[in-house]
């Protein structure tokens, strides 16, 4: 839905993905938290009711077949559900901060190919990858043990792809620009992922 459909503005397959997101949510409702996360559970009970309302305002959107409110449905969604996933897989502060920047350049600028509006971002995106390369690592060894080394290599990657995104994007050749922003969002996938 998020990758996919939504970028491409892909109405019929974000209306397609309703049985799929009630069965989901359904399910989410349905877990219990194990005894070692009982101190998020207020945390959690309040994210459960942010996606039960983001569910059905997607649910009202798909009905009312306005395609615009879909869109805004799917990403409050994606957005919810990010939210209540870190409640019980939290991450770095560094990696949901570079996050942040990232969300705006890949679901906002880029679809919509506004090259030049991602290049003024790409230095603050510098700056945060580097945050993450020099998260203190006797914090990194506390929360990952052996994963550490995969982090790292992780991290270098990210710091490398957002690294040549700049420089891509002072260039001016538009299939560079392209690959770099999506070599830059394949790259963020790999630090966050170790925490999971």
């Amino acid at each position: 839905m998020w990758h996919d459909a939504y970028p491409a503005k892909d109405y019929e397959a974000l209306k397609g993905f309703v049985p799929q997101i009630k069965a989901s949510v359904e399910a989410i409702n349905g877990a219990k938290l194990p005894g070692i996360l009982r101190d998020t559970e207020a945390e959690w009970e309040s994210r459960l009711d942010e996606l039960n309302i983001a569910a059905q305002n997607y649910y009202n959107a798909v009905n009312s077949n306005d395609n615009d409110a879909l869109l805004l449905a799917a990403e409050k969604l994606h957005s919810v559900y990010e939210r209540m996933s870190r409640v019980i897989r939290p991450v770095l502060k560094e990696i949901d901060d570079y996050h942040q920047t990232l969300y705006i350049i890949y679901h906002k600028l880029y679809p919509d190919g506004k090259f030049d509006e991602i290049a003024g971002l790409t230095g603050d995106l510098v700056t945060k990858a580097e945050a993450i390369m020099n998260y203190p690592r006797e914090r990194l060894q506390k929360r990952l043990g052996d994963q550490i080394t995969r982090f790292d290599a992780a991290a270098k990657q990210l710091l490398d792809a957002t690294i040549s995104l700049k420089v891509a994007l002072n260039g001016g050749d538009p299939k560079k620009k392209n690959e770099a922003v999506e070599s830059m969002h394949t790259a963020y996938k790999d630090p966050d992922a170790v925490f999971h």
